[in-house]
C-alpha cells in the first residue's frame, strides 16, 4: 500500500507537469531491451537474455534555467527476460514479459549544437506493474502463465503462475539529440533499484531480481519548437 501511495503521488506529479507545460508536451515510442539480473536463491548471478519489448507514452518538459530542463510524463514499457535451463536431460525455455505503467522524473541538459540541441538527462524512474505473461518451452510442447503481483507467495498459491512483486524503482541515465523540427533521438540505460521477486512463505533464500536495460526511443514535441 504504501509504494502504492508513492506511485499514486508520482503520476499525479507528472500529469500536473504536463498540465502545466503543455508548451513542451511530447509523444514519445521506442524499443526497449530489458533484461532480469541479480542473485539465484544460492546467491549465485543470474545469467538470463535480453528480450525486446517497447515504450510508448506522452513526455512534458519545463525549463529551470536557460538549457536546463525537468522531464516526466507517462509510458507504458514492457520489460521482461529470457532464460534457458536443463532439467532431467530436457531444456526449458522461459520468458516473461511485464507491462508497466512508468514516470520518469529527469534532469536534462540541453546546450546547442547545430540547428539542434544535444540532450544529456539522467534521473530516477517509478513503474507500477499491469500485467504480463510468462512462456514456458520444452520438449516441444509450449504453456503460458499469468503473471500475478504479490508481494508474498504462500503453498497454496497457484503453481502455475509467475509471480513478481507489482513495484519497481531504479535510475535513467540518456543521451540524444534534438533536431530543429521538434524530432528527437535518444539512447536511455536503465538500472532497477528495487527487488522485483516476491518472498515465499517457508523460504529464506538469497534471491535477488532487478530490471535492468537500455532502449532506443524517438520523441515528437508538439509546441514551439
Amino acid at each position: 500500500m504504501q509504494n502504492l501511495r508513492l506511485f499514486v503521488a508520482t503520476a499525479l506529479l507528472a500529469v500536473l507537469t504536463i498540465q502545466v507545460q503543455a508548451q513542451g508536451l511530447g509523444i514519445r515510442g521506442g524499443v526497449n531491451f530489458q533484461n532480469i539480473n541479480g542473485k539465484d536463491a544460492l546467491g549465485d548471478q543470474l545469467e538470463n537474455d535480453i528480450v525486446a519489448g517497447y515504450h510508448l507514452g506522452v513526455i512534458a518538459e519545463a525549463e529551470l534555467v536557460p538549457t536546463f530542463y525537468f522531464q516526466s510524463g507517462l509510458l507504458y514499457s514492457v520489460k521482461g527476460t529470457k532464460s534457458t535451463d536443463d532439467f532431467l536431460g530436457q531444456s526449458i525455455t522461459s520468458t516473461v514479459k511485464t507491462g508497466y505503467l512508468e514516470v520518469p522524473l529527469h534532469f536534462m541538459f540541453k546546450p546547442a549544437l547545430g540547428n539542434g540541441h544535444l540532450i544529456l538527462g539522467f534521473g530516477p524512474y517509478v513503474a507500477f506493474g499491469l500485467n504480463g505473461k510468462a512462456k514456458i518451452e520444452t520438449g516441444g510442447k509450449n504453456a503460458d502463465w499469468d503473471v500475478s503481483f504479490q508481494r508474498t507467495v504462500s503453498a497454496s498459491d497457484n503453481d502455475e503462475t509467475y509471480y513478481q512483486k507489482r513495484f519497481d524503482a531504479g535510475g535513467n541515465l540518456f543521451f540524444g539529440y534534438e533536431f530543429a523540427g521538434g524530432l528527437s533521438v535518444q539512447l536511455n540505460t536503465q538500472l532497477g533499484m528495487i527487488k522485483i521477486n516476491p518472498d515465499y512463505e517457508g523460504f529464506d533464500d538469497k534471491s535477488k531480481y532487478f530490471n535492468t536495460g537500455f532502449g532506443l526511443s524517438a520523441m515528437y514535441r508538439i509546441g514551439p519548437k
